[in-house]
């Protein structure tokens, strides 16, 4: 039995696994509650300097008020091309600018909004798991050939089998309290 081609196995389903985790970590990150945060502006993309760069890197993000996100650009004059960006990005948002920062508030959520938004949550999440899942299927598939070509015994199988299940468990349960977490904010359930 090759044993560092299943500890390889192992340590690539967690990899693969761990980042579809952190990838709808930060895709709930940007849906909308309600409350301010600059997570919400991540995936916003502002025009300077000839290229789209993400807006953290042309302007600081502050949070004075749990209901208003302040920008304020490292060079004054990329101000129209932020303002622009963040209107045209879909989140809903209209930013006001002084001539040095932006003011963003953030609106309530009517009901029927949050709900739309909980859906999406969902939605969301069930992607990430049904990522970790593929993973899982991938991982048991080449297990078994392993245990089909003799390079593994039926136990080992058995056992390394066990240990992705494991693996899947801890990371869907994982997506699962983020969503949980983001239906809390959206919901206040």
């Amino acid at each position: 039995m090759d044993v560092s081609d299943v500890k390889g196995l192992f340590a690539e389903v967690k990899k693969r696994m761990d980042a579809h985790t952190e990838f709808v970590r930060k895709e709930l990150a940007g849906v909308r509650t309600g409350r301010a945060s600059t997570g919400m502006l991540e995936g916003v993309q502002v025009e300077a300097y000839g290229a789209k760069m993400p807006l953290n890197q042309v302007a600081t993000l502050s949070i004075p008020e749990p209901s208003l996100i302040v920008a304020q650009p490292f060079d004054p004059s990329i101000m129209p091309a932020l303002e622009r960006a963040i209107r045209l990005s879909d989140l809903g948002l209209n930013p006001a600018s002084d001539g040095k920062v932006l003011r963003i508030p953030i609106p309530s959520l009517t009901d029927e909004r949050r709900k739309e938004l909980s859906r999406h949550v969902h939605k969301m999440a069930e992607e990430g798991r049904n990522h970790v899942r593929v993973v899982r299927r991938e991982a048991n598939d080449k297990l078994k050939k392993m245990l089909k070509d003799h390079q593994i015994s039926e136990d080992d199988e058995k056992r390394a089998l066990e240990e992705v299940q494991k693996v899947t468990d801890q990371h869907i349960k994982g997506i699962d309290d983020l969503q949980a977490k983001k239906d809390q904010e959206l919901l206040g359930k």
